[in-house]
């Protein structure tokens, strides 16, 4: 009962930190996001804030897994309809694609800026304190949702079309980098507004790209 009460206050202090700093991303934009700022607004001192978060960094993780919910709560559906591991693949890109293009910044922090490997097991911490945020998941996507890397989280997924036969597992590493050079790629492009294109259309656009890079190593 103790550590049941201790988790929910944890849970409850952190979540107050994690809007307060969400309030400043949404009215200013991340940068403006500071220690001191986010524990106004939370209404306790800084002090108070490190008691929760190692540093800045840990609270914008955690601030930025608010994107990866929405992503998280839309994927059973991009999913419901995959006849088999390519076609899961595709649609899970499909669904990551259109959430990431829609907050470029975010998601390249998370994923690909200097905070991406700052904090270790960042993604598990979370979802162990706020399990509703990964939505209802099948069983083997879990793992994949877990990972902080992008480079693991979308070669667990190849791995599948690989104990289906649609690639050799020979090629894994090969087509994972291409993969993300890809989708990298096009994300910089939409964040640094070097291109004109829709939401729709940039994710067509990269989805094409994704499966011409595929194609080239099926079986």
């Amino acid at each position: 009962m103790r550590n049941r009460k201790k988790k929910i206050q944890k849970r409850r202090m952190m979540g107050y930190f994690i809007d307060a700093a969400n309030q400043i991303i949404e009215d200013e934009g991340i940068e403006s996001v500071t220690i001191r700022k986010v524990a106004d607004i939370a209404g306790y001192n800084s002090a108070t804030l490190y008691n929760y978060f190692n540093d800045l960094n840990h609270l914008l993780f955690f601030a930025s897994m608010k994107y990866l919910r929405d992503y998280a709560f839309s994927l059973p559906d991009y999913l419901k309809n995959s006849k088999n591991a390519l076609d899961k693949f595709f649609n899970i890109w499909k669904c990551f694609c259109y959430h990431s293009f829609q907050n470029p910044k975010i998601y390249y922090i998370i994923f690909f800026d200097k905070y991406s490997n700052s904090i270790n097991d960042v993604i598990k911490e979370y979802y162990a304190i706020f399990p509703e945020e990964l939505g209802e998941q099948s069983i083997d996507v879990l793992p994949m949702l877990m990972e902080k890397n992008i480079y693991v989280r979308d070669m667990a997924v190849l791995k599948a079309c690989v104990n289906e036969g649609f690639i050799k597992e020979e090629h894994l590493e090969q087509i994972n980098e291409m993969i993300l050079l890809i989708y990298e790629g096009m994300l910089l492009r939409i964040l640094n507004n070097q291109v004109n294109y829709s939401i729709d259309e940039a994710v067509d656009k990269t989805i094409k790209y994704i499966k011409q890079a595929f194609e080239s190593f099926s079986i």
